[in-house]
């Protein structure tokens, strides 16, 4: 029963990580396109739905089903324990700083909502790295374990 669980548990954590990862890793490309269109114009208004579906019916609840799925199989399998090395304590840093980037993009979609301008174009474009190489970083503590 347990390891019927586990694998469940897994499953819609690993369902939950690459649906956070699509949104944060496309936000940031609105982002990108949206502080080149004019303030009010239509592009803009389309911009604005286009964000705030994306947050608030993707980006926001899976985020949190990761948190949920991920602290349940950190209970089942007792990763970080003693003995386990610090992969699991250098792994939930790196969640951690995935976390502040949601919570500055959505900073920065309340800025956009308000018609400001939070940051430039290529600020934006750089920014869109931040993810995809803390998930590499993820990625990699979980598969290789190194420390």
């Amino acid at each position: 029963m347990i390891d019927s669980l586990y694998h469940w548990v897994k499953a819609f954590h690993l369902i939950a990580v690459i649906s956070w990862m699509a949104g944060m890793l496309y936000l940031p490309r609105l982002f990108v396109y949206h502080s080149k269109v004019a303030v009010g114009s239509e592009a803009s208004e389309l911009f604005k739905v286009m964000e705030q579906k994306l947050m608030r019916l993707i980006i926001n609840p899976v985020m949190i089903a990761v948190w949920i799925f991920g602290l349940w199989l950190i209970y089942i399998t007792k990763a970080g324990a003693p003995g386990d090395g610090y992969w699991m304590h250098a792994k939930i840093g790196l969640v951690v700083l995935m976390q502040i980037t949601h919570a500055m993009m959505s900073r920065y979609r309340k800025a956009f909502l308000r018609d400001e301008r939070p940051k430039n174009e290529r600020y934006f474009r750089i920014f869109n790295e931040i993810p995809a190489l803390l998930m590499i970083g993820i990625v990699l503590l979980v598969v290789l374990k190194p420390i």
